[in-house]
């Protein structure tokens, strides 16, 4: 059905930056939206960027609304999510994943059909 592949995670002191990158393959089925979620230890996984690969519409969870920028390379399929001011409570695995149904609930873990392995990101204070 197709591949996600996460890069770009890492550590990062508390007030930097870092951007993550998932590249697309393999998929015979339209995508139609992609998403960024992340889980921490303990907690449940949550979305915190998904945008929509027709009309590039962006959406965000307020946590991370004007500080974290999702966007979309069409010709190389590839996600990216650039990540700013960072914190520690960002902290987490964050999750490439895309969804292959035109509607759904935009931060539904069940609409994502297709997802990466993960990749870490830990913020230090």
């Amino acid at each position: 059905q197709g591949q996600l592949v996460e890069s770009g995670g890492g550590s990062v002191q508390a007030g930097g930056s870092l951007r993550l990158s998932c590249a697309a393959s393999g998929s015979t089925v339209r995508i139609y939206r992609m998403a960024w979620f992340r889980q921490a230890p303990g907690k449940e996984r949550e979305g915190v960027a998904s945008i929509g690969t027709i009309n590039g519409i962006t959406a965000y969870a307020d946590i991370v609304k004007g500080r974290f920028t999702a966007s979309l390379d069409s010709a190389k399929n590839t996600l990216y999510l650039q990540m700013s001011s960072l914190k520690p409570e960002d902290t987490a695995m964050y999750y490439c994943a895309a969804s292959t149904f035109r509607l759904g609930e935009l931060w539904s873990t069940s609409r994502y059909n297709l997802w990466g392995q993960g990749i870490q990101v830990t913020v230090s204070s």
